[in-house]
């Protein structure tokens, strides 16, 4: 073992004991750099993916102690008993108890304090201040955690944190500001701390599933209100029985993603079952359909056609000078994934036939006995599977900046390194052509807003490389994840579907599917008009089915959020840098696996 990897254990000791030291929990099993388990008493942490900055210590350091502060003082009943209705109210609920639990650990340990403190501050350092142009920029989740931290760990403002705060700074000081003290008072008591902050947040003034029902009862008159919240009760106590069921909804039409304009022009058009995902005449048994209000503004784009040339060309020269950061460490990756691949398509030989190609190593026989007959030989067929891999990246805006640069530049790598061990790569881009809705939601304000529409965007999926085309003639498509506005909001389960498709029909015996995101499906115009779960469940829904029904290995890298939720085998990382190392391990021991399924 050299000196740095010796480092590494032994830092990865002195984080072991420490959790266990701050939760109290000495019997608490720790894994570093695979989340693909989640049993009791355990902690998977992050791998760490270099030790040359003090910053990658410290990133690691501070995940480890707010998951050991976690356990010791977050009570889970508690924590769901007040959790909000909603996702981004969940979301906004989650992050004021991480908060909550890392103020206690930091007012007694300062060394956990520092760590939480550093590690925070260090992700508004790559913050590019002039990205950020409007409201649309800066997620509520972004503005709200800066603005608790600033007041409960006194976090150092600047030019970046004072624009990303000046849009919502309002809204919280109106709602947020007079009730801190509240906050204070209540830190230890988390069944309290928990009300109070579900309350705050039903006051602020953001889209989410609540903010709709108050929509609808002041649009809705009084004579027609009790029909409406009857409909509602009963869409609720569809979708409770939908989940206890576990039958997904998949049932996304063939055309749902065709760019053409031939497609039905549908207000709240139901989504028929698509027959690809149906195997050996297997019924459907979807009982809820996934609605889309209107697909007619969808599409399907290879990324040359989203840009000009010469836009493309820049933008690949500015993935290149990033790429040349990271290449040694990704490369050293790679070259393991492909001395795996290569070790399992190593040629054998049968020797001693009587046709073939001739046996050069035999010829001393003819030599000493010239009446020997010639020995031939032939190679072996190879167990190798033919093999295909998508990567499926999320281009939603909250991967704008180091995770899409990182995400283009492992997926440029991978590529070529498949592609030199004849394993076919295909890249593939989901987001959104608008925000808050576009084209979709002006038709459905046109249509008088039909209740529960369904998805409520314009999607917009991007081929940047097809399987079927060389490295060399699709990287310069790459770059294009850089421009600035392509990354708009993330529908991921109609996103899966549509990678899914794609794979399905492959000829490949062995097909794997990678999705790189970055958390949970959201649309802020599909979920402020449908239930706050809508796009999750659906998620959950299809990622169940696929896992079930298909040959297809599924494999999930979330970046700084768990999607273990989502995905059976899914990792979790807190450093993007992580991302190649996690990324390549992750291939090769799918590989790995594979190969002494074969042995045995």
């Amino acid at each position: 073992m050299d000196e740095r990897e010796l480092l590494k254990e032994r830092f990865k000791s002195a984080v072991s004991s420490t959790v266990k030291a701050i939760s109290e929990n000495f019997d608490l099993k720790i894994k570093f750099g695979s989340n693909m388990s989640s049993k009791k008493n355990s902690l998977n942490l992050p791998e760490i993916a270099s030790l040359r900055k003090l910053q990658d210590f410290t990133n690691l350091r501070a995940f480890a102690d707010s998951e050991a502060l976690k356990i010791k003082y977050t009570d889970k009943k508690i924590y769901l008993k007040n959790e909000p209705k909603g996702a981004m109210s969940k979301a906004l609920y989650a992050i004021a108890e991480k908060i909550r639990y890392e103020k206690i650990g930091s007012d007694k340990l300062k060394g956990v304090k520092y760590n939480i403190t550093q590690c925070y501050e260090n992700k508004f350092k790559n913050k590019k201040i002039e990205e950020i142009k409007t409201e649309a920029d800066v997620p509520i989740t972004e503005a709200f955690e800066l603005y608790l931290r600033s007041h409960f760990f006194n976090v150092k403002q600047s030019h970046t944190t004072k624009k990303v705060l000046s849009y919502w700074k309002d809204s919280f000081d109106k709602n947020l500001k007079q009730r801190l003290k509240e906050l204070n008072s209540c830190i230890k008591n988390q069944n309290e701390f928990n009300r109070l902050v579900a309350d705050i947040i039903s006051n602020l003034d953001f889209e989410d599933s609540d903010s709709k029902e108050k929509e609808e009862k002041k649009e809705t008159p009084k004579e027609d209100s009790s029909q409406s919240e009857k409909d509602n009760e009963e869409s609720n106590v569809s979708l409770k029985e939908k989940a206890q069921s576990g039958d997904p909804d998949l049932s996304v039409s063939e055309n749902n993603l065709d760019s053409s304009n031939d497609n039905e022009d549908s207000s709240q058009k139901e989504i028929d079952g698509d027959p690809t995902l149906m195997k050996n005449n297997q019924k459907n048994l979807f009982k809820e359909k996934y609605k889309v209000f209107t697909n007619i503004y969808d599409e399907v784009k290879n990324a040359e056609e989203l840009e000009n040339d010469e836009e493309i060309i820049r933008l690949r020269k500015n993935l290149d000078q990033q790429l040349t950061n990271l290449q040694s460490l990704v490369t050293k990756l790679a070259n393991k994934l492909q001395r795996q691949l290569l070790a399992k398509q190593n040629r054998s030989w049968e020797f001693d036939l009587e046709e073939g190609v001739l046996d050069s190593s035999k010829l001393s026989r003819i030599i000493i006995d010239p009446f020997h007959p010639l020995s031939f030989k032939m190679e072996k067929e190879t167990k190798f599977k033919d093999t295909i891999v998508t990567l499926l990246i999320d281009n939603s805006g909250s991967m704008r900046g180091k995770p899409i640069s990182v995400a283009a530049i492992c997926a440029d790598i991978l590529s070529r390194t498949l592609e030199r061990c004849s394993v076919k790569v295909e890249i593939l881009g989901f987001t959104t052509k608008n925000w808050k809705g576009g084209k979709s939601r002006e038709k459905w304000n046109l249509e008088n807003k039909p209740i529960n529409p369904g998805r409520l965007n314009d999607l917009r999926h991007i081929i940047y490389k097809s399987a079927d085309k060389p490295w060399r003639q699709s990287k310069k498509n790459l770059g294009l994840m850089l421009k600035e506005g392509l990354l708009k909001e993330n529908i991921d389960g109609e996103a899966l579907l549509w990678a899914f498709k794609r794979i399905e029909i492959r000829k490949e015996e062995r097909k794997i599917l990678m999705i790189i995101s970055d958390g949970a499906p959201v649309d802020d115009s599909t979920l402020s008009v449908n239930s706050g779960d809508y796009l999750e469940k659906h998620l959950k829904q299809t990622v169940k089915w696929i896992e079930k029904n298909s040959n297809i290995e599924i494999l999930a890298v979330g970046i700084g959020h768990d999607v273990t939720r989502y995905y059976n085998r899914a990792i979790k990382i807190v450093d993007v840098q992580e991302l190649g190392d996690v990324m390549i391990n992750q291939l090769t021991k799918l590989f790995s696996e594979k190969n002494k399924e074969t042995i045995h």
